[in-house]
């Protein structure tokens, strides 16, 4: 008997995929079957192409922008016054956030008008910056960098209260000058808050994005959505809404999760939630 399941064949074992590959696969399964049902509903509803648009309507309408080469200008646009706008954001806010946190009386003093702002979106700011400044590029940029500002800044004022004091004191007692203590202490300490305001920040500033060139601009993926519409070009419309969501999700994937991994996670300050089981 031994002798036989010695002899057996052996069977080859069937390649595994990777985790990100099977992730992948999942999700466009998912994705498939979304559009196979949105295809198949078209004539069931029975509207016209106006009011419910096929997804063979939006493929048309993706490439037509592509042929013409607006989408890709239009894409351009958008990173470009989104790059910008979130870098002058964050820079500003992180400076100013250290500087008040610095200083306990100003940081008190500061907060209450903080939290004010904070509570004031964009949408609200984006007609006054057409009134001063007009349409066009620098309403776009000024909203983008006051809805980043705020949160990074009040992020970073929150992390730099969490230093921990028992740290600064060993620094000051061992000659460390108020430098080192804002070098060796509160900084990392406060490194973990600021990407979190960063993360959120890039979100509401896409979104923001999106909102000001529709008010504001005559190109970018925003202006895309806007004119769909009032051309009565829906299926453009929904080009414009499939490429802001790729685009986030490129964002997200390639420029924030490895900014991330690169920062807090490498060092150890935060874990991956993945990592955990």
């Amino acid at each position: 008997m031994n002798a036989a399941v010695a002899s057996a064949p052996v069977r080859p074992q069937s390649p595994r995929l990777s985790p990100r590959v099977a992730r992948f696969l999942k999700g466009a399964l998912g994705v498939g079957l979304l559009l196979a049902a949105w295809q198949i509903s078209v004539p069931l509803v029975g509207m016209s192409p106006y009011f419910y648009p096929a997804p063979s309507d939006v493929v048309v309408a993706f490439g037509d922008l592509i042929r013409k080469g607006v989408l890709p200008v239009y894409i351009a646009d958008s990173m470009g016054r989104y790059a910008l706008g979130v870098g002058t954001g964050v820079a500003l806010g992180i400076v100013a956030g250290i500087a008040v946190g610095l200083n306990r009386k100003l940081s008190l003093a500061l907060s209450p008008l903080f939290k004010f702002l904070f509570a004031l979106v964009e949408v609200a700011w984006i007609p006054i910056f057409v009134v001063w400044f007009g349409y066009g590029i620098k309403t776009i940029v000024l909203a983008l960098v006051y809805v980043v500002f705020f949160p990074v800044l009040y992020n970073t004022l929150l992390a730099m209260r969490t230093a921990p004091q028992v740290l600064a004191n060993a620094v000051r007692s061992l000659g460390g000058s108020g430098f080192d203590v804002l070098r060796y202490v509160i900084l990392p300490a406060a490194l973990p808050g600021m990407i979190t305001g960063l993360r959120v920040a890039a979100g509401f500033a896409f979104r923001g994005l999106v909102f000001a060139e529709i008010i504001a601009a005559k190109t970018g993926i925003g202006y895309l959505i806007f004119e769909g519409t009032q051309t009565q070009q829906t299926s453009r419309t929904i080009v414009g809404m499939i490429v802001m969501g790729l685009l986030w999700l490129a964002i997200d994937q390639f420029y924030l999760r490895p900014f991330e991994r690169a920062t807090v996670q490498r060092w150890g300050l935060t874990v991956d939630a993945a990592q955990r089981t």
